[in-house]
Order: C-alpha cells, then sequence, then structure tokens
C-alpha cells in the first residue's frame, strides 16, 4: 500500500558529503514523522535523524552539526544532507515514515529498502 523510495547513496572519501532522498507513494492519508536509521555490520540499527510534519528534527549525537534532515510534505520526501563524513558513518541507511493510510486508521510504521554509504580512503 505505501512503498518508500530511497536514492542518493554511494562511496564518498572522508570529509565528503552525500545527500539522501525518500520519497513515499500509495495509499497515503497523512504521515507523521519521517526519519533515517543506519545499520552497520555487527551493530544494531540506530536512529541518524528525525523530523516530524510541523518540522521539529531531532539527531543522534554522533551526526550533530554535519548531518541535516529536511522534508518536502507536498512531495512525501525526506531528505538527508550528509557533510563531513567519516568512516565511522558507513552504514545502510534505511528511510522510516509514520503513515496513516486511511482518514480512520492508526499510524503503522513504513520502511524503506536501504542504501549503502560507505565512506573511505
Amino acid at each position: 500500500q505505501v512503498q518508500l523510495v530511497e536514492s542518493g547513496g554511494g562511496l564518498v572519501q572522508p570529509g565528503g558529503s552525500l545527500r539522501l532522498s525518500c520519497a513515499a507513494s500509495g495509499r497515503i492519508f497523512s504521515i507523521n514523522a519521517m526519519g533515517w536509521y543506519r545499520q552497520a555490520p555487527g551493530k544494531q540499527r540506530e536512529l541518524v535523524a528525525a523530523a516530524t510534519s510541523g518540522g521539529a528534527t531531532n539527531y543522534a549525537d554522533s551526526v550533530k552539526g554535519r548531518f541535516t534532515i529536511s522534508r518536502d510534505n507536498a512531495k512525501n520526501t525526506v531528505y538527508l544532507q550528509m557533510n563531513s563524513l567519516k568512516p565511522e558513518d558507513t552504514a545502510v541507511y534505511y528511510c522510516n515514515a509514520g503513515v496513516r493510510t486511511r482518514y480512520y486508521s492508526s499510524e503503522r510504521d513504513y520502511w524503506g529498502q536501504g542504501t549503502q554509504v560507505t565512506v573511505s580512503s
């Protein structure tokens, strides 16, 4: 019913930048929070950044000052601008959205398929 499609991952050198995008489509009545999580090999998935439909944001301490999350609510799209990338940022990045598919339905979490970000020289 709802699909999240991510793009923008890739290989970048330390200190470089990447911009991730995630577009939600399908049966969507409303979206509350949209965010980005990441999972490195052998580690648990962790929250990177999230943004509510009202504009509130929060970030993991490890990315504050380097990453910026933004949303285009009209396009149901969330972005993650990643600057000053470090090797420890290497992970698969997943988009997440809290979606109501109908006015009477409860909110449900949806996930993208993930996009690889590799920071290496």
